[in-house]
């Protein structure tokens, strides 16, 4: 059976320090668009109807697209246990990436796109 290295808590090595930045960097833009698109969408429900075909839309739009992102990112840690479980771990600052990743597309496109609609 293989042994796996434990991965240390913090990176030793000058490219997995570049890794953690990036995750550091990827959680400030999530988090930056999460909210400015929370906002517009607040703008959106205080302007339109919200029987309106355009807010159903977009309301159904916002739903499908949290379901498959959270779909996504259960199937990485899925991913991620399912290595470990084979001695073939990876460290938390890739498997934190790959979590982020579907959330951050998202939330990322819907921003471009609701600002566009100003």
């Amino acid at each position: 059976m293989k042994t796996m290295t434990p991965y240390s808590l913090v990176p030793l090595n000058p490219a997995a320090m570049m890794d953690v930045w990036k995750l550091g960097i990827m959680a400030l833009e999530l988090w930056s668009t999460s909210l400015s698109t929370i906002t517009m969408r607040h703008g959106l429900w205080q302007t339109q109807s919200p029987t309106s075909a355009r807010m159903l839309r977009e309301n159904q739009r916002m739903v499908t697209e949290k379901l498959e992102a959270g779909l996504e990112t259960g199937f990485e840690m899925q991913k991620a246990m399912l290595q470990m479980a084979f001695g073939q771990g990876n460290p938390w600052w890739h498997t934190g990436r790959r979590a982020m990743a579907p959330y951050h597309r998202r939330s990322s496109a819907n921003s471009r796109r609701l600002a566009r609609r100003r």
